[in-house]
């Protein structure tokens, strides 16, 4: 996956697994825009670029055998995507190599696999962190920001940016979740979610 910052400040970790959704989207949007076009009619305008930028979530109802395979599939599609460099032209043998990593892990495509992590990441940003209990994606970021406004460690700039990010981050919150079913099987395997979703802490 890849990082929105990289202050070296502890307080990070927890502020960017709440952003996990929208890391985790802008990290695999690549391939997804590669393989499928923008379903747009002809008379429709296009809307400004700023609305653009996070694609509405197709929210389903998660299985245990989905999950399981996105974290056996989590490996091995972060060392494709990891080595794709920002703002990379489209490549088929990397859409290949992602469909085959999804396919071998029981999805019927790549994007499949993307819309499972794109719903683990939704409920995954409302859990707390610290008591791994689902309070929903507001009261994270909330936390968050009072906890990174309390760091005295970090330096000014990066609080700056993390704070910025944060609020922004509110402003838009992610959208409710339908299959109130998902919070129970993530947190399940919240742990090894949360490592394998997670943003790295370098």
């Amino acid at each position: 996956m890849r990082e929105f910052f990289r202050p070296a400040a502890v307080a990070l970790s927890t502020a960017c697994l709440a952003l996990a959704l929208s890391a985790i989207s802008s990290g695999e949007v690549l391939a997804q825009a590669k393989q499928a076009p923008p379903k747009q009619a002809p008379a429709q305008a296009a809307p400004p670029p700023a609305q653009q930028e996070v694609p509405a979530i197709k929210q389903i109802a998660l299985t245990e055998k989905q999950i399981e395979g996105v974290l056996a599939a989590q490996k091995d599609v972060d060392a494709i995507t990891d080595k794709i460099p920002d703002n990379a032209k489209p490549d088929p043998k990397i859409d290949a190599q992602l469909d085959a990593v999804a396919k071998k892990n029981g999805f019927a495509s790549y994007d499949e696999y993307n819309t499972v992590v794109d719903n683990i990441s939704l409920v995954l940003g409302g859990f707390d962190p610290a008591s791994k209990k689902f309070v929903g994606a507001e009261a994270v970021l909330k936390a968050q920001i009072a906890q990174v406004q309390a760091d005295k460690k970090m330096p000014a700039k990066d609080k700056k940016e993390v704070l910025a990010d944060l609020n922004e981050a509110l402003k838009s919150p992610p959208p409710a979740i339908e299959n109130k079913g998902n919070i129970e099987l993530v947190a399940k395997y919240y742990d090894k979610l949360a490592e394998a979703l997670g943003e790295g802490e370098e």
